[in-house]
């Protein structure tokens, strides 16, 4: 999830209840500054957090693009992705919300649950071809309130140099993936990066392992959960990771491997613009192992959705649907995912794209099973997506064993 990359926010949860208890009918606001449903709308708000090139420009030359074929100029807003959640509640109290606006999907749910986002279908938003995890990520309550042009998750990249001298091929298994990450450490040379920061990067990164060995986000502390914890220990104890991953975010593992400090790491498409400015760093990506050959490799789903929120003028409400219809179309789809590294949203489109971009195949591939991290706890995500990356810091540094981590981790 190039989503999970905002790493330096309150719980969501926390500032959510805050908004619960303002005496605001949220499903039935309407913004201070909105025309009357009847007057011609000529212009609609929109607000994201693509402030950094090059998506600032690619988003917004899109946007512009639909406002115009929906007969609007678009008002634009960027804020910093950290910065996002905490005006959207403050602009849901003022009554003050934008016609458009995304949102990280993780997040969606608990916007939805406090009334201020309309569902899709109240405008005839198609969401046929979608994959079953992206419209999972904008759902709420069995009624769809988001959808996301293109999405991301995340794989394992190797470089293909350091494994071809060492006599390593890509490992498929933990067993293989523990012995290659030993071979491949040698000196300043770790056999593998990733990222266990104490954040939701680094439960995102931690994912994969869980969700593949059959772990639940549910109840963490099973068997399941604790192999898959003990794999994460078991890297780092031995060396072949390095401890620095405790701390560590998703760039800095980036940064590792095109210094080729790694020889493997865990990551996303949306590095590949980076790699690929190195022409020496001859890289491949596969799945992520799974602890034994035959179970499926489940990856979290990153992404951004577009909403529609309710500012109670139907005419521009009207008008914002326009857009994100315009932003999903397959034309759209395609060219975001070619420019931004993402992959289309539609599986009509996914195997298209495979094939015309043959670097993001093992991504396409692990979106048909790639699971939303709200599919099955909603609005109560973000809290257990912190006890997850506390029982993996608390295993991680040795303060407790992962199987006592998790259960310690899920008493809280």
């Amino acid at each position: 999830m190039k989503s999970a990359q905002r790493t330096t926010r309150r719980p969501l949860a926390l500032a959510v209840a805050a908004l619960v208890g303002l005496p605001l009918a949220l499903s039935a606001c309407g913004t201070s500054t909105a025309a009357s449903s009847s007057e011609a709308v000529t212009e609609i708000s929109v607000m994201d957090y693509y402030n950094n090139e090059p998506d600032k420009s690619f988003i917004g030359d899109a946007l512009t693009k639909c406002g115009t074929q929906a007969g609007v100029t678009i008002k634009r807003e960027t804020v910093p992705g950290k910065s996002l959640i905490s005006k959207v509640l403050q602009q849901s109290s003022s009554k003050t919300l934008p016609d458009v606006l995304m949102l990280d999907n993780p997040d969606l749910q608990q916007i939805a649950a406090t009334g201020a986002l309309a569902p899709l279908s109240d405008f005839k938003i198609s969401t046929d071809n979608f994959a079953e995890g992206v419209l999972s990520a904008g759902t709420y309550k069995d009624k769809v309130y988001g959808l996301a042009p293109t999405v991301n998750t995340i794989a394992l990249f190797y470089n293909k140099d350091i494994l071809d001298k060492a006599g390593v091929t890509p490992p498929t298994t933990w067993d293989e993936l523990k012995a290659a990450a030993a071979k491949l450490t040698a000196g300043e040379q770790y056999g593998l990066a990733f990222n266990a920061n104490p954040t939701y990067e680094g439960t995102w990164q931690f994912l994969p392992v869980m969700w593949s060995n059959g772990g639940d986000e549910k109840k963490i502390d099973t068997k399941e959960t604790e192999q898959a914890l003990q794999l994460w220990t078991d890297l780092v104890k031995s060396g072949s990771v390095s401890s620095s991953a405790l701390n560590w975010t998703q760039a800095d593992v980036k940064d590792q491997f095109m210094a080729g400090k790694a020889a493997m790491m865990v990551n996303g498409p949306w590095q590949i613009p980076a790699l690929d400015k190195q022409p020496t760093l001859q890289y491949g990506v596969v799945k992520i192992p799974v602890r034994e050959a035959g179970q499926t490799s489940v990856a979290p789903l990153g992404g951004e959705v577009w909403t529609v929120p309710q500012t109670g003028n139907k005419a521009r409400q009207a008008k914002a649907a326009e857009v994100i219809a315009c932003l999903n179309s397959d034309e759209n789809q395609m060219s975001m995912a070619k420019v931004r590294n993402t992959i289309p949203s539609k599986t009509t489109l996914a195997e298209k794209f495979a094939a015309e971009n043959p670097k993001l195949a093992t991504f396409t591939e692990l979106i048909k099973t790639a699971r939303a991290r709200t599919g099955e706890l909603g609005a109560d995500w973000p809290a257990q997506a912190t006890k997850i990356y506390t029982a993996i810091q608390t295993a991680l540094t040795g303060n407790a064993s992962p199987a006592d981590a998790l259960k310690q981790a899920q008493g809280q």
